[in-house]
């Protein structure tokens, strides 16, 4: 009741009245042009002014840049119904979103300009999105949930860590491998909780009968299972020589996770694409420390980027369309279901990821999936911009 009578009382701009509006917006827009930009740059079309090379332009932009925003836009659209807090709204949120932005113009023209200063210009916004969030988490004695704030310094870690490697070598080993480790486990935290949630949500008032298994035991295990193959991964440029045991445990966290993914009756989701594309997403988890495991006992570099891209494309660029749609027409008072333009969405998304995955196995096929690859994702974030701009920028229909 609380965060509602806040939203009411904001009487400025629609998209500052809770903090997924213009985070989702414009982080949709930004990975559309992201990976538009990519592709030009990559093929020698265009150059952008930026200090870092193309790969780590892409790279970084894509984590910190992209996952940056959206775990924003949930994190504080979240974390008042976790804590009982009021939300962050109005000009507090516009500043903070305008910390992003402008790590995001110093970046794109920092050529010429000191590596520290970019760094420091970068880092401005994970530093202070963690320092919201901690405030809300402890003001609220959420101890529970504090893991996702541990989470988040990790992520802002291995974004200093990503300019350091740059500064010292001009190649980045660890950074960008710590924040899609530390994502993955952003998705085997929250996604563990809402995925099975909102599937029995859905299957009591549509479809009953078996439900999924409530979070417990197994899912904990999981995780553990999960942390130390996602540590031994990053750790896997030094540990070489060990290289067949991090394989072992990389197999072993895929194997868990695919029975934590089936202890949710994913097969029982499919009328509902707003269900079902939750645990397709969740699939990509257990593909990924599959496919990493597979490279790390051949020591097969190809399909270690197929291992990366599971992750990134279809884990991580799935899950967060699929929350981004859910939370956006659930905020804005529309109707808990896919209509035909989000499934396109979701669809677009899918085949982005599995032809980037298909890639690393078969790169004889490069030249022709790799732009059906970048078509998808852009396609997806632009339609996901398109399609929901509209409820982004308009007050609830219970409000209106």
């Amino acid at each position: 009741m609380a965060t509602m009578t806040r939203a009411r009382a904001w009487d400025g701009p629609v998209i500052l009245s809770r903090g997924f509006r213009p985070f989702f917006l414009f982080g949709a827009l930004y990975a559309a042009i992201l990976v538009t930009l990519w592709i030009a740059w990559y093929f020698g079309y265009i150059d952008v002014p930026s200090a870092l090379p193309p790969t780590a332009w892409h790279a970084h932009e894509l984590l910190f840049g992209y996952v940056s925003t959206i775990i924003a836009g949930f994190l504080l659209t979240a974390v008042p119904n976790w804590t009982g807090r009021l939300p962050v709204v109005g000009w507090p949120l516009a500043v903070l979103f305008s910390c992003w932005l402008f790590g995001r113009i110093v970046l794109a023209f920092s050529a010429g300009l000191p590596e520290l200063i970019v760094a420091l210009a970068t880092l401005v916004f994970p530093v202070t999105l963690a320092t919201v969030i901690g405030r809300e988490v402890v003001m609220g004695k959420n101890w529970r949930n504090l893991k996702v704030l541990i989470v988040l310094g990790v992520f802002t870690f291995a974004q200093a860590l990503f300019h350091y490697e740059l500064w010292r070598s001009g190649d980045v080993t660890y950074g960008d491998r710590l924040a899609i480790a530390t994502t993955i486990m952003l998705i085997m935290i929250v996604g563990g909780r809402i995925v099975p949630s909102f599937t029995i949500n859905w299957m009591k008032r549509v479809n009953p009968g078996a439900l999924p298994a409530p979070f417990g035991r197994y899912d904990k295990l999981a995780m553990g299972v999960g942390g130390a193959a996602l540590i031994g991964w990053v750790l896997l440029p030094t540990l070489s020589d060990y290289a067949r045991l991090v394989g072992v445990v990389l197999v072993i966290a895929g194997l868990v996770h695919s029975v934590r993914l089936m202890r949710w009756r994913p097969y029982r989701t499919f009328r509902e694409p707003l269900v079902a594309v939750l645990h397709i997403a969740y699939l990509f988890v257990p593909v990924g420390f599959l496919i990493a495991g597979y490279a790390a006992f051949t020591d097969d570099y190809s399909a270690g980027t197929g291992a990366i891209h599971a992750w990134t494309v279809g884990a991580i660029g799935l899950m967060t369309l699929a929350m981004m749609t859910r939370t956006s027409r659930g905020h804005s008072g529309q109707p808990l279901k896919a209509p035909p333009p989000t499934v396109a969405i979701y669809l677009a998304i899918l085949v982005a990821a599995i032809s980037r995955i298909i890639v690393a196995f078969l790169p004889e096929f490069a030249n022709i999936l790799m732009p059906i690859a970048g078509l998808g994702w852009v396609l997806a974030f632009l339609g996901f911009a398109i399609t929901y701009a509209p409820m982004l920028l308009g007050r609830r229909k219970d409000m209106a």
